[in-house]
């Protein structure tokens, strides 16, 4: 995997903070949420591109994403991810639900780990994992969030 300081990056102010697209070439790589950026990089047609659907999603006029990107993890990761992508939107699973899924009853600690390397959150929505309990889990940009995003897309259901 390719270090995030050696590839292209472009950042876009939005509801969530600064949305930060990382991309190589043509393809988009990585999106991060940030609190603070000074540095506003370099904005391209696929970057624009990327921020205007995921400010869709963020208006509830967009449940998937079609830009192009590389998918960058272990065989395992990926496959978590790609499994994340059959959650419905509104609709959320447990960790143990995914590990089940998947085959791996006995791996949800390690389904855990994979969304936290996710490096493509709301493309794979790792935010639609919670706990076997029902709460919501943790998240890597923040529980307040992912509670966000889960209460966006419930509203956007109805």
């Amino acid at each position: 995997m390719i270090a995030k300081e050696e590839l292209n990056f472009a950042v876009y102010s939005c509801q969530l903070g600064y949305l930060k697209i990382y991309y190589d070439e043509h393809l988009v790589v990585a999106l991060t949420l940030e609190e603070h950026c000074s540095n506003q990089g370099r904005k391209t047609p696929l970057t624009d591109q990327v921020y205007q659907q995921i400010e869709e999603y963020l208006a509830g006029k967009r449940k998937t994403f079609t830009f192009a990107y590389e998918l960058r993890g272990t065989d395992f990761a990926k496959q978590v991810w790609q499994e994340l992508q059959k959650i419905p939107y509104g609709q959320v699973r447990s960790y143990k639900q995914i590990a089940q899924s998947l085959g791996k009853p006995n791996a949800c600690r390690a389904v855990g780990n994979a969304n936290t390397q996710n490096p493509l959150p709301l493309v794979f929505p790792c935010h639609r994992v919670i706990n076997a309990n029902g709460k919501i889990g943790g998240y890597a940009f923040g529980v307040e969030k992912k509670a966000y995003l889960l209460e966006l897309e419930k509203l956007h259901t109805k």
